[in-house]
């Protein structure tokens, strides 16, 4: 029987999210992988992989803020945002100076609409995004309202090249769940006048977890996995229960005038043995399960 656990992995660059599930599954010997927040296959870094029971976790991991570092080159555009598609605009930026970038990421930092590339793998009318446009049609994607806490350049190297010179930005970007750094490159472009897209990506943080410690993708097996009541503590913190309300909790039972022991909402809790309870919230003053875990595999 496989252990219920979470499993960091860094993804290398060309293989799907899937790609990583998949070698999981056969690494672990269970079909039961699911994973927190895809990367595309050009990306690189931090993915998340609950395991057996540990997967009901993962609904408290996919909304966390994360941070990548990234390339973006300005002078070019494409139809994927990425260096994955084909250039639909190459623009001379030799007439760029250095402070209208920094204004231009300035714009692009704090709450921010942006919308979508139309490549996402957002479903319109229950199908992908990325299919319609592949099958050919037209995808017009709302704006979402995101957050970009942190939108800092580390470098800037300008590349002479036959079309005219082009400007790559070395960033590192913070933002909410749901942000598209393909769309903060297409977007940076445009407002400069000159189009841009991204051209590396890597994801170092998941809301508390990062890459320190995380498993290669090609080797997989004996990879440790991180406990449930650990990641779960992590995530939203923690609330050490009795052997009687732990009882109670699994039972669907309220815990009564227990609200104010919660360190956050939802939390963690925790019985007697360090076994993981579920994810429980409040209730007025009261606390109740909002999921609960298999008892045998979380401790």
């Amino acid at each position: 029987m496989v252990d219920a656990g979470v499993l960091l992995v860094d993804k290398p660059g060309g293989m799907t999210s899937h790609d990583v599930v998949s070698r999981a599954r056969k690494a672990l010997g269970t079909r039961k992988i699911g994973h927190a927040g895809t990367l595309d296959p050009m990306a690189t870094g931090l993915l998340i992989l609950g395991v057996e029971g540990a997967t009901r976790l993962l609904t408290y991991i996919v909304g966390l803020d994360k941070t990548y570092e990234a390339t973006i080159r300005l002078g070019v555009a494409t139809d994927t945002d990425d260096a994955e598609g084909q250039s639909t605009q190459t623009t001379d930026a030799s007439a760029i100076v250095d402070s209208e970038i920094t204004q231009g990421i300035t714009a692009l930092t704090g709450e921010i609409e942006q919308v979508p590339s139309s490549v996402s793998a957002i479903k319109v009318g229950g199908k992908r995004a990325y299919d319609l446009v592949r099958a050919g049609e037209e995808v017009a994607l709302k704006s979402r309202r995101v957050t970009v806490s942190r939108f800092d350049l580390l470098s800037m190297r300008r590349v002479a090249g036959a079309a005219g010179e082009v400007i790559d930005l070395e960033v590192i970007v913070e933002c909410s769940s749901g942000t598209y750094i393909r769309a903060l490159a297409r977007d940076l472009g445009a407002a400069l006048g000159v189009g841009g897209h991204l051209t590396a990506l890597r994801r170092t943080r998941i809301g508390p977890f990062t890459l320190a410690g995380a498993a290669v993708a090609d080797a997989l097996e004996g990879a440790v996995l991180r406990s449930p009541t650990d990641v779960a503590e992590a995530v939203v913190g923690r609330l050490d229960v009795t052997a009687e309300e732990a009882r109670d909790l699994r039972q669907g039972k309220r815990l009564v005038g227990a609200a104010s022991r919660m360190p956050q909402n939802p939390t963690a809790a925790v019985d007697p043995d360090g076994v993981l309870v579920g994810i429980v919230e409040r209730r007025a003053a009261d606390v109740k399960s909002a999921m609960n875990m298999p008892t045998e595999a979380f401790r």
